[in-house]
Parts: C-alpha cells; sequence; structure tokens
C-alpha cells in the first residue's frame, strides 16, 4: 500500500537522461523508486512485418538498420539463419571477415557506452577521450566498408567486400593505438577513486538474479556469469581463434564497466589473429533466389549480448517469418529489478549500464476485443488512419501536416 507520501513521476519518452524515446513510470517514496515500470513501443518501426513482404537480400539491408550501432550483429545473425535453411558452405574468407567487422563493430560500441556511462555520471572527459577514440576505428569500417554505420558487408552465402594487404596493415596500425589508449581506460576504471565509488553497488544484479532474469552480454557477464555466443555456440571464425570470456564478480554497475573495457583488449586479440589467419579463397557463393521450405534460429553475441534471430522460409524468394530477439529485450527485466529500492539520482546510469537500444526492443501490443475471439490484423494503411485518429483523441491532429505531406510529395 502507498501512503500519501508515495507519488509516481515520468520519465520519458522525451528526457535528457535518455538517448532514445522510452517511457518509464517511476513510482517514489521520497527519493527512494519502490518501482518502475517500462512501456516500449515508442520507436516500433515494423520491421519484423516489412521483413515478411520484401525478399531476402532486400531484408538484409532492412535488418541491418535495426540497430545503427550493432548493424552487422543483426545482418550477420539473419543471413546466417538464411545460409542454415539453404544448406550454404560459407567461404572460410568470408567468414574471417565477418569476424573481423564483427569485432571492430564491437569496439566502436564499448567506447560509444563508455562515454555515454562517463556523461551520465558528470565525468565528461572521459565522454570526450572515449568518443575521439571511437573515431580510430570508426575511420577504419569506413575505409573497409565504405560507410560508418551501415556497412552493407554481408550477403547470403559470404561478404561483397575484402579485406586487401594495405588495409590489413591500416587495421593493425589503428590497433596498436587504441590498444594503449585501452590500457589507459582500464587504469582508470580500476583505479579512479571518483568511478569506483560512484558505480559500485548501484544497479546490482547477483548472479541468481542473472540466470532467473535471463541477462546477456556484460550485464551477465559482470555478475559472474561466464555466458558469451562466441565461445559457447561458435559461429563465424571464432572456433578457430582463442579468446577469453570477460568476467567479473562486482554484479553491480562498475563490474560492467570493467567487463567492457576489458572485453576491448580480447577484441584487440580477436582481430590480430584473423588478419594474421585469414585464408585465401572466394568471398561469397551463389546463394538460390527462392529458399527451400525449412526453418532456422541463429545466435550471434552482439555487443550488447546475445542476438537472437529466427527465419522461417516457405519455399518463396520471401521469408513467411522473421523474429528478433534483440539482447537490450533480454535485459529490460533486470532494470527493473536492479532500479528497486535504489535512489532516483541512480536511475540514468542504471539504464545506460545494459547499453540499451530501444529502437532494437521495441515492440507493439496486440489487444483483443471482448466479444472477439481473436485479435485484428490489420494492414498498414488501416494502421496509419488508426495511428492518426488515436492522437486525435490525444489533442494532437496531424491532418494539416499530412495535408501538406501529400502535397509536397505530389509536387
Amino acid at each position: 500500500m502507498h501512503d500519501s507520501k508515495d507519488f509516481k513521476i515520468p520519465i520519458g519518452p522525451q528526457h535528457p537522461a535518455l538517448k532514445e524515446p522510452e517511457g518509464f513510470s517511476v513510482a517514489l517514496k521520497g527519493e527512494k523508486i519502490l518501482g518502475v515500470d517500462i512501456r516500449l513501443g515508442y520507436n516500433h518501426r515494423g520491421i519484423e512485418k516489412a521483413a515478411e513482404e520484401r525478399t531476402y537480400v532486400q531484408d538484409i539491408y532492412l535488418i541491418e538498420r535495426v540497430c545503427g550501432i550493432c548493424s552487422h550483429s543483426h545482418s550477420t545473425c539473419f543471413v546466417q539463419a538464411v545460409e542454415e535453411i539453404a544448406g550454404l558452405a560459407v567461404p572460410n574468407r568470408a567468414l574471417y571477415i565477418r569476424t573481423i567487422i564483427a569485432e571492430l563493430e564491437r569496439i566502436h560500441s564499448h567506447l560509444l557506452w563508455l562515454g555515454v556511462a562517463g556523461h551520465e555520471i558528470g565525468f565528461d572527459t572521459l565522454l570526450m577521450y572515449s568518443w575521439r577514440d571511437r573515431e580510430v576505428v570508426m575511420d577504419i569500417l569506413a575505409a573497409i566498408t565504405g560507410n560508418r554505420v551501415n556497412y552493407g558487408m554481408n550477403t547470403i552465402g559470404g561478404v561483397r567486400r575484402d579485406i586487401d594487404a594495405q588495409q590489413a596493415e591500416d587495421i593493425l596500425k589503428a590497433l596498436t593505438i587504441l590498444e594503449e589508449r585501452t590500457k589507459y581506460y582500464i587504469e582508470v576504471a580500476t583505479q579512479e577513486t571518483t568511478i569506483i565509488k560512484r558505480l559500485s553497488g548501484v544497479g546490482v544484479l547477483s548472479r541468481e538474479d542473472v540466470l532467473r532474469l535471463d541477462a546477456v552480454g556484460p550485464t551477465a557477464r559482470a555478475s559472474g556469469v561466464k555466458r558469451d555466443v562466441r565461445a559457447d555456440d561458435p559461429y563465424a571464425a571464432y572456433a578457430e581463434l582463442s579468446f577469453e570470456v570477460i568476467t567479473d564478480d562486482h554484479a553491480d554497475v562498475y563490474g560492467r564497466t570493467v567487463v567492457r573495457v576489458k572485453e576491448l583488449m580480447e577484441s584487440y586479440k580477436i582481430i590480430r589473429q584473423a588478419l594474421k589467419n585469414l585464408p585465401t579463397g572466394l568471398l561469397t557463393v551463389r546463394a538460390p533466389r527462392k529458399i527451400p521450405v525449412g526453418e532456422a534460429i541463429s545466435r550471434y553475441e552482439a555487443p550488447r549480448g546475445e542476438d537472437v534471430h529466427y527465419v522461417k522460409s516457405n519455399g518463396t524468394e520471401k521469408p513467411e517469418r522473421v523474429k528478433i530477439r534483440a539482447p537490450t529485450l533480454a535485459n529490460v527485466q533486470a532494470v527493473k529489478h536492479m532500479l528497486r529500492d535504489r535512489y532516483l539520482a541512480d536511475m540514468p546510469i542504471v539504464v545506460a549500464a545494459i547499453d540499451p537500444c530501444f529502437s532494437c526492443t521495441d515492440r507493439t501490443v496486440a489487444l483483443k476485443e471482448e466479444d472477439c475471439a481473436r485479435a485484428k490484423v490489420i494492414n498498414w494503411q488501416a494502421l496509419h488512419a488508426f495511428s492518426i485518429e488515436w492522437y486525435k483523441q490525444q489533442g494532437i491532429d496531424f491532418t494539416e501536416l499530412n495535408k501538406k505531406l501529400q502535397d509536397r510529395l505530389k509536387g
């Protein structure tokens, strides 16, 4: 029971502590959080449904845009499922190149997270330093793939671009720079009193709670759970490369910081091995336009944790079903647990500590009418009309804006 001193406040969907629109309803007693309700859906883009209306090749580029930071993660996870259904043997060189791009993406993601975490606790110098260093790896990704964000490297049966000798040399030079700077970040994370005191004991998630709530990625490994798809269920070239699965036993935001900065060193090790042992041969094998009837589940260790894609084929050139379980969806229940009985001031860094991507996570909810046996399925046009009417009921009328937009398109 809540007394008169208990109250709820909304945080989001637009809030300076959130980098994406998401809604939190926080029940407070003074400065203490009694509980948190998370409302998903503000960034829902209908990508799963849209994938069913496009060909497999078109879907690669659509699914790559599930997340800008994990674009290679999602596209690789998707094509792995399609390749399994089609029975394709991907060339070894392509598998190694996928691995190299994957680890470069992990580096840029962890450096981005380190800067955001520093910003959330008022340590903006760390933000400036880590994002400066992130530019090094972003430049390398741009040189290899032609783009800094959505790389377009994958195709069904392999990769679209090669890594030549000069590019390999440039990558190694960049790794030397990044490795030296990462040693500094490890020193900061393990010795800087401000970071240790601010993050220790905040967002506690015990090993038992990790297993109960099925947390993944650095969130799980920071609580001593040695869970990493690269080691547990190797894909790409990981079975042929040696690396350590980084864990920590602090079970809090500080532990998640330590895991991420130490994982950077492992990524450098993996990339060096992959470049040294890069096989010769083809980049891709021919894939059929129509994928045989079947279904497959693909797993991938994205920077935030385990990414899962389910693909079902009906024998045509378009998938019958695509289902994506992004790592943030696996970790979001842990956020509610970690915030309970904590101070409101801890909320930004606790949420940031799982490195959330709400555009990956967001879903819509189907409501069943009491007099209807099953949910009603509507098309895109009906959904668009429904959304306009719903906003009108909230006092927001987009009619004039839509008219101007249609006139502009016609003109």
